[in-house]
């Protein structure tokens, strides 16, 4: 494949299908030229994270299975230099740090502005 077929791939966890569909309006509305791939829970993020090789994960941190934590770390271990955005309704700060010593690009709190959101997207989205 060319480098003028590349698309990158975008990859949304969330356990909750209204915000992975929030968030593919919001990546579509960036008009970043993409792919997107949906998982719903952390285990099913670390195992198309090996298919798929995204290249930027957004990830929910309270899901079922794994969560978000487990899964940028096992991820993290897959790829270290695998971009990824946690999005928590929770804001406790031992789970911010947790994932930024990860190594997540950044931590957005639900509920998210839609503008802010997008020009997250663009800027981490960006091949």
């Amino acid at each position: 494949m060319s480098d003028e077929d590349y698309e990158p791939i975008i990859m949304i966890v969330d356990d909750a299908s209204f915000m992975r569909k929030a968030l593919i309006k919001i990546i579509e509305s960036t008009r970043l030229t993409t792919k997107i791939i949906e998982a719903a829970d952390g285990i099913e993020a670390v195992m198309k994270y090996k298919e798929y090789r995204p290249h930027l994960v957004t990830m929910d941190v309270l899901m079922p299975k794994a969560d978000g934590i487990q899964a940028l770390r096992a991820i993290k271990k897959i790829d270290p230099e695998a971009k990824v955005i946690m999005i928590s309704s929770s804001g406790k700060s031992h789970i911010v740090q947790d994932a930024m010593k990860l190594g997540a690009l950044d931590y957005i709190l639900k509920p998210f502005d839609h503008a802010r959101m997008s020009i997250i997207l663009s800027k981490y989205g960006r091949v």
